[in-house]
């Protein structure tokens, strides 16, 4: 692995910020937003992977973790929390969490980024299992409190994400299915909540909206209202293993899919063994 370098934190592209005017500012800053969606387009590959694991886990009954700290964290709860209202999915579906808790999302709270720890314990609360997939969030890579939770989540075959805005870092070291969005320096040296926070926003955009259209939340090009439970997202799923394997027994098809926890998997197993028992 090459020597890790912190785009994030390079010294602006810009100087003396306060002898500009207010025009020069904004004028400035929207030159250096227009480069994300560049940067995004060119991770597309990595989300890919990433929102398709998801899915697949999603509809066999599987949940989306979302954890970070500071600007990263609020974004985390910021798509957790619109899901619900947006395609009806019942809350605690997709789950983000914050370093420092609740309070966290409106008050700083020092240091608590930095305890490699409680990230997982965090996790645990929720009774995070392999059924689910965990998404880490930091712009630098670097964050303590995401790393730790996704190198427990490893050593428990929790298939884990990650989304951050430097090449090569240790949070994407960690995680199964990294993306990396490299904005690079910021307008203000360092304040990754500008282009780096806007880069996570939009794939936090492209991964649970592309995931909600997979479950079915869909229809032409309108979100579909009506509540949707666990139990109805596990039968689109067996639905999903019925056409896949041409088969017509419900149960049977149910039970591949929960035996192999995803419907990839209850189709490649089925697919490997050439038949399915009945």
């Amino acid at each position: 692995m090459s020597k890790f370098i912190k785009v994030t934190e390079q010294e602006s592209n810009y100087r003396h910020l306060e002898k500009m005017s207010v025009e020069e500012i904004l004028v400035n800053m929207n030159r250096e937003d227009k480069t994300v969606p560049f940067a995004v387009e060119k991770a597309i590959p990595q989300i890919e992977k990433l929102a398709s694991v998801i899915s697949d886990k999603m509809l066999a009954g599987g949940r989306l973790f979302y954890i970070g700290a500071g600007t990263s964290g609020r974004l985390a709860i910021v798509d957790a929390s619109e899901c619900p209202p947006t395609y009806g999915v019942p809350y605690g579906l997709v789950i983000g969490i914050i370093a420092g808790g609740d309070k966290a999302i409106t008050h700083a709270v020092e240091f608590a980024e930095d305890s490699k720890k409680d990230g997982w314990a965090d996790l645990q609360k929720y009774f995070v299992s392999d059924k689910d997939v965990v998404v880490g969030l930091a712009a630098s890579g670097t964050t303590p409190y995401v790393i730790g939770a996704l190198e427990e989540c490893k050593k428990r075959k929790i298939i884990t994400g990650s989304i951050s805005c430097n090449p090569g870092s240790p949070m994407s070291e960690a995680a199964d299915y990294p993306v990396e969005v490299v904005v690079g320096p910021e307008f203000v040296t360092g304040s990754t909540r500008m282009k780096s926070g806007t880069a996570q926003k939009l794939v936090l955009n492209m991964i649970s909206t592309s995931v909600m259209i997979q479950l079915g939340r869909v229809e032409d090009n309108k979100m579909v209202n009506m509540q949707l439970t666990n139990i109805k997202l596990v039968d689109r799923g067996v639905k999903m293993v019925m056409e896949k394997l041409s088969l017509n027994d419900y149960e049977t098809a149910k039970d591949l899919l929960l035996t192999h926890g995803s419907v990839k998997k209850a189709v490649d197993a089925v697919k490997m063994n050439g038949h399915a028992h009945h």
